[in-house]
């Protein structure tokens, strides 16, 4: 190979290459910047408002588990009141 060839086959940018071409590539990477930040700051919005949705889904998972235990004191005190009257249990036994 002759050294012109070598120097050819090597990438280079060329000074047929339009200025507006690279103006564009430029405004279309500014773009996708912009895009991208306002996703960022979407994305950051959403997750502050689910903060406190998920503080409720903890706090009624609490209030579930002390109505089952209310309920089950409430059966037992049921129980011992129709004992003390001779009543039958209203509770199917298990």
């Amino acid at each position: 190979m002759t050294d012109i060839m070598k120097l050819d086959s090597h990438w280079h940018l060329d000074k047929r290459v339009p200025v507006a071409i690279i103006i564009a590539l430029l405004m279309q990477t500014a773009g996708a910047l912009v895009w991208a930040g306002a996703a960022s700051e979407r994305l950051s919005t959403l997750e502050g408002s689910t903060q406190p949705l998920a503080q409720m889904s903890e706090r009624t998972a609490r209030l579930e588990e002390q109505v089952i235990y209310m309920r089950a004191t409430l059966d037992r005190i049921e129980d011992k009141l129709d004992r003390s009257m001779g009543l039958p249990s209203n509770r199917a036994s298990p």
